[in-house]
């Protein structure tokens, strides 16, 4: 590996309904590599919030960094993207935002036959999946056991995040890579494949499901080795 590699910065930036944590299995696949790799833990509570989280663990670091966002994580990094030391970015599986776009907004008009995510009514400014829809619509791919555990941890997202829309997106100056989880129930690969599309991104396909950044993390830890120039 190059020395540009070793040197690289990763951030990881989760999206909703999960915190940090899915994230080890890329955190250890290049970890073991040379980079430094960060993780972001969203508050969920606003977009600003989790901006200001995620330029937290920038100012932070000693050099240009690969920032990479899940899902809602992709909302993030798009407006969070727009700071000085991030180099490129990486969508896994995510919402790609351009100006005054939301998460409200990108899932406002479904495309014909796609699954409807098992979003429950609000609660006190909240929203979480239905515990009993919750592996078959977000983690498909992952054991049982785990996506029990996931459905039973889940962080409250908040409604002000999900109304959260983009002002200047950092995909318009920074180069991008997308993947496509082509069996994703929550996101429509159908709107993953557009939203790529409009970034100019590097796309690279993969058959998982919304939770392919755990269930199979060297997949896309291979596609944040190509943005970091490795």
């Amino acid at each position: 590996m190059s020395e540009k590699a070793q040197s690289k910065n990763v951030v990881l930036v989760h999206g909703g309904f999960v915190d940090g944590s899915g994230w080890q299995g890329v955190h250890e696949a290049l970890s073991s590599e040379g980079y430094r790799v960060s993780i972001v833990q969203n508050p969920t509570l606003s977009l600003d919030g989790d901006v200001a989280a995620t330029h937290q663990v920038l100012d932070a670091l000693d050099g240009p960094a690969v920032l990479v966002g899940h899902s809602y994580g992709g909302v993030v990094i798009t407006e969070a993207g727009n700071h000085e030391k991030v180099s490129s970015l990486v969508y896994i599986a995510a919402f790609a935002p351009d100006k005054g776009e939301s998460v409200s907004s990108l899932i406002a008009d479904p495309p014909p036959g796609a699954p409807v995510p098992p979003i429950l009514p609000p609660r006190d400014g909240f929203l979480f999946l239905d515990r009993d829809k919750f592996a078959a619509s977000f983690a498909a791919d992952v054991p049982a056991d785990l996506a029990a555990f996931m459905a039973d941890s889940q962080v409250p997202w908040g409604v002000d995040a999900l109304n959260g829309a983009a002002s200047r997106p950092a995909w318009r100056t920074k180069p991008s890579w997308y993947l496509v989880a082509t069996e994703d129930r929550m996101i429509p690969p159908p709107a993953q494949r557009a939203m790529s599309e409009r970034l100019g991104a590097t796309t690279v396909e993969v058959p998982g499901s919304h939770s392919v950044y755990l269930s199979q993390p060297d997949a896309v830890a291979d596609l944040i080795r190509q943005a970091s120039g490795a």
